[in-house]
């Protein structure tokens, strides 16, 4: 398989594509919250297993286990929030509009990492905001 982040990225897209619906399939005949937990505790099985299967030795340092703790934080807000906006609405309507996560992380890349502020960037981002508020609706 090739390494390249592209096909990553793809298979993250499509499997939280996949993810997103099979939540929404569950909140239809079980409580959010349960579907939530169970998600993430499964989810978190997997990262294990993929960690304790990796030929790499596991490393980390104290800066990286606090970022991983905010990181974590915020997921955990996140998922709150996207399981009890499936809970009030349409799948359709909270994962579009929660998939503008990347925004964020695009603005702060650039202001806290100096990543480059190009027109073609630009126009991406604001592209796709037209496209999340014309599914949104």
């Amino acid at each position: 398989m090739s390494t390249s982040p592209v096909v990553f990225a793809l298979l993250a897209m499509v499997t939280w594509g996949l993810w997103a619906v099979l939540a929404d399939a569950a909140t239809q005949s079980t409580s959010p919250t349960v579907a939530m937990i169970v998600s993430y505790l499964v989810g978190t099985a997997l990262a294990g297993a993929y960690v304790l299967t990796r030929p790499n030795p596991v490393t980390y340092t104290r800066e990286g286990l606090l970022l991983a703790v905010g990181a974590g934080v915020f997921s955990g807000i996140a998922a709150v929030a996207f399981y009890a906006g499936l809970e009030r609405g349409s799948t359709g309507v909270v994962t579009t509009v929660s998939a503008l996560y990347f925004v964020v992380a695009a603005v702060l890349g650039v202001v806290l990492f100096d990543e480059p502020v190009t027109l073609q960037r630009v126009g991406g981002v604001g592209f796709a905001v037209v496209a999340v508020a014309l599914l949104a609706n």
